[in-house]
């Protein structure tokens, strides 16, 4: 890859796990009881919702981290956080006509497994009695692999969870040292094979690129391993350096980060050395074996991307649960107090989830996103030739990616190249009208 393409392309653009992205919501008409309507509507339309549940506690800050999280050591706030949740849950249940059958659900954090097993147990069961289960279903949880213990996995597995997320993020041990994670190849090669031993269907695992002091021969050592644990899937990340909304990132030297060429060289490495492995590019940052669901969902043409990530499942209606979460009812999006303090005192007081922000999405938004989610998933869209919208300028500006090598351009249609997977979030900025109306400055990672 040409050095003036990644100086061209290595800019500031949304991951697109939304569109419109978070900081672009048109948030003034706010309204959580819009939002259940929104919510019901969907419900009307389809019985099977997706579930997600943030658990934000962590017993220690790991300051790469990008996600909603409160330290503590102190696990007497488990049991006050799961009634919480489990309030929450019963506002949505008692507001719909039926109850809703639960397609997926996934445990994200935070650390899901800072919560004792018995916990982790008086969580989800009290989320199934109030829901169905269709005869195929996911279940999956992010898993440190510190803290995450043979009862853990045993518990979940025996409630039906069927597949976990290793957050590995590197074999290193003098790369975790400087980013303040604690474990071991052996928490990493011991959880694998607990969970292989229990009949869990797929495990995937974290991994960054871009890390302090991560050099090429640390992402050779990384492939060996894996050519060892073969995960079923592997999330690839760029690690995001936002030190102006990321405090914790300012706990080293930005010395220290492969930037520019150097970082675009880890990912190549990495992703050449995945695809040697047997690992195919399913979407961004994504990888998975032959075997698993979700490649053959993508071949099918059935991937699917939403809050949590790429799936094999797509329902319209998701439901998150905690603080933070952000929810999906496909014609409106909603997001949860993101302070667990402010959270837990909200549920307490109040009979409607406590949202924080909403958006809700016009016509011009459901067409921009259904293109956005057929390159994420599908690496193509039938866009210019068939959109309503501005379809000069989109003509022309995938021109200029054509001519970069990035996509290949038909009549009726836009195909990702080979070269283009790399640089997939630029190829998406073309289709946001938001941000080319929005002037507000907005903080988002590189490209790269």
């Amino acid at each position: 890859m040409q050095l003036e393409l990644l100086q061209k392309y290595d800019v500031p653009v949304p991951r697109y796990t939304s569109y419109p992205t978070v900081p672009l919501w048109d948030t003034e008409g706010t309204s959580a009881q819009k939002w259940m309507e929104h919510v019901q509507l969907s419900f009307l339309r389809n019985k099977e919702i997706s579930l997600y549940i943030h658990l934000p506690y962590c017993e220690a800050l790991c300051t790469y981290c990008g996600c909603n999280k409160y330290i503590t050591k102190n696990h007497a706030v488990e049991y006050p956080y799961i009634q919480a949740v489990l309030k929450e849950w019963r506002m949505y249940t008692s507001r719909l006509p039926e109850k809703p059958v639960i397609k997926e659900l996934h445990l994200g954090g935070g650390t899901p497994t800072f919560f004792a097993p018995q916990n982790l147990k008086l969580l989800i069961e009290g989320l199934l009695a109030e829901a169905l289960l269709p005869d195929r279903y996911e279940f999956s949880f992010e898993a440190h692999p510190n803290s995450t213990t043979f009862e853990h996995l045993k518990t979940l597995r025996d409630l039906g969870f069927n597949r976990l997320s290793v957050g590995v993020q590197d074999f290193d041990v003098e790369i975790m040292k400087i980013i303040n994670r604690f474990q071991t190849i052996e928490d990493v090669q011991r959880v694998t094979r607990q969970a292989r031993d229990l009949g869990y269907e797929s495990v995937n695992y974290d991994l960054i690129y871009g890390l302090p002091k991560q050099t090429q021969a640390h992402i050779n050592k990384n492939l060996d391993l894996l050519t060892e644990l073969m995960p079923d899937r592997i999330a690839f990340y760029s690690y995001a350096h936002i030190p102006e909304m990321k405090k914790a990132q300012t706990a080293y030297s930005e010395a220290d980060l492969p930037m520019g060429i150097d970082k675009l060289n880890l990912y190549t490495l990495g992703k050449e050395g995945l695809e040697a492995l047997g690992y195919k590019d399913i979407g961004m940052d994504h990888f998975a074996l032959e075997t698993d669901e979700l490649y053959q969902s993508q071949l099918k043409k059935k991937l699917h991307r939403n809050f949590m990530g790429y799936t094999a499942n797509h329902t319209e209606l998701c439901i998150a649960l905690g603080a933070s979460s952000i929810g999906d009812s496909w014609t409106a999006y909603a997001q949860n107090e993101k302070a667990t303090k402010d959270y837990l005192l909200r549920i307490k007081k109040e009979d409607l989830p406590p949202i924080v922000k909403t958006h809700f999405l016009t016509e011009e938004d459901l067409e921009i996103r259904r293109r956005i989610l057929d390159l994420m998933c599908n690496f193509q869209t039938t866009w210019p030739g068939q959109s309503n919208y501005r379809p000069t300028e989109l003509k022309e500006a995938f021109a200029k990616l054509a001519k970069d090598g990035l996509v290949k351009v038909s009549e009726n249609q836009v195909e990702v190249s080979l070269l283009g997977k790399s640089f997939i979030r630029n190829i998406c900025r073309v289709l946001d009208a938001r941000m080319d109306r929005h002037q507000k400055k907005v903080v988002f990672s590189k490209a790269v």
